[in-house]
């Protein structure tokens, strides 16, 4: 009998957790839009997340999946909403697809200064208008992809630097751009490889975190022991990268003034991790010259990196 008491509460206990659960998610709205086909893409269609208790939206985690895949249901993941609670942010999800073409393993609409970047900042104005939220015109974003999404998060950087808070390159394997503007360097970004991946993304990715970083990119590297094409752990590294910039960029930044600019970081500001000998040290210290390093945000970051780098994390 007592077992089957304790049975019973357990059973009891779960659907209290999936009624609370499913009554937060109804506390929530979800908004749909798309945008005709355009220069560099056939599909753009969009869903915009918030909690309906939301006075104001203070930036917006944009979420790219691979190759001409549909992100909009990435905005019902509660990893991401709790993020995006936290700092007062709004998720967006994202499905781009090209037009047929030759090279269909070479994405178009990730060259996002070709008119897909452009479809984006649209659809999140009209979101705005529908939402109430006028602000997000202006809002800065964060932006997190996989594959072709970190591809096309790389180009979106380069093109309005001005609007990214932080940005994520994950494993993708063809880019527009290669030695970014100033401006662009000054973004902080995390590019990640996986070891068992093709010996050709992992060379490009690393070519284009390396020139830049010789040029004093704010930029993080991290390849993932064990790893291959996958997403593996490179989501949870970079919610804490998110997690850690997005208070310091937006310092002083008024959600009603959309013509305050984010907090410019500064490199002495930050750590340095070495990706060779998988250490950290401060940056007035750290070896000067040597761009086989990471810039790390804080210590409380710098762990959980050396943690990655190392395959000791959760």
């Amino acid at each position: 009998m007592q077992n089957q008491k304790i049975r019973n509460d357990k059973r009891i206990f779960i659907l209290l957790l999936v009624l609370m659960s499913c009554s937060m998610r109804s506390l929530a709205v979800s908004l749909n839009d798309s945008v005709p086909p355009g220069n560099n893409f056939q599909k753009a269609a969009f869903r915009l997340w918030y909690p309906d208790n939301y006075k104001s939206i203070s930036g917006i985690i944009v979420l790219m999946p691979g190759s001409n895949g549909d992100g909009r249901g990435w905005t019902s993941d509660i990893f991401w909403q709790e993020l995006a609670q936290k700092h007062n942010f709004a998720l967006l999800g994202c499905y781009f697809t090209d037009y047929k073409h030759d090279d269909m393993n070479i994405e178009s609409y990730t060259n996002a200064e070709n008119g897909s970047g452009q479809a984006l900042l649209d659809v999140i104005s009209r979101f705005g208008e529908k939402s109430g939220f006028k602000e997000l015109s202006n809002t800065p974003l964060v932006l997190w992809g996989h594959s072709a999404g970190g591809q096309f998060n790389y180009e979106f950087v380069c093109w309005k630097p001005e609007r990214v808070i932080a940005f994520v390159v994950n494993k993708g394997g063809f880019y527009y751009s290669a030695l970014a503007s100033k401006q662009t360097r000054n973004v902080p970004g995390l590019f990640f490889t996986g070891d068992k991946d093709i010996e050709s993304r992992k060379y490009i990715i690393k070519g284009i975190f390396l020139m830049n970083r010789r040029a004093g990119a704010l930029w993080c590297f991290g390849e993932e022991p064990g790893a291959g094409h996958e997403i593996g752990q490179t989501q949870k590294l970079a919610a804490r990268f998110f997690d850690n910039i997005i208070p310091l960029r937006l310092q002083n930044k008024a959600v009603e003034d959309s013509s305050s600019e984010l907090k410019l970081l500064m490199s002495e500001s930050g750590l340095i991790g070495d990706n060779q000998s998988k250490t950290i040290t401060p940056f007035a210290t750290a070896p000067k010259g040597d761009f086989q390093t990471s810039w790390l945000p804080d210590a409380l970051f710098g762990e959980a990196w050396l943690s990655f780098i190392k395959g000791t994390g959760n």
